[in-house]
């Protein structure tokens, strides 16, 4: 999905402390995603609570998951909810 040349692929932490909504974003590859992802999420959810995992490519936010889904795909990604 990012065409950016800078891919990193640090993942924020391997667990989510974020207690919310978790999606799946399979198309969420680098570090570039994840950084535009957290910022239509800031901007969609204003003071919510967002944890990025790239290795796993999962994205949990403490928030309203219409909103939250909504942001994602604005974005360009698509989010999957995932079930526990």
């Amino acid at each position: 999905m990012c065409d950016s040349h800078h891919h990193h692929e640090a993942a924020t932490t391997a667990t989510s402390a974020v207690s919310g909504v978790t999606f799946h974003v399979s198309d969420m590859t680098c570090g570039h995603c994840a950084g535009v992802i957290r910022s239509a999420l800031e901007e969609g959810l204003p003071g919510a609570a967002v944890d990025i995992d790239i290795a796993k490519a999962l994205v949990t936010v403490a928030g309203d998951q219409a909103k939250a889904e909504e942001a994602i795909r604005t974005a360009g990604y698509t989010p999957v909810p995932v079930t526990h």
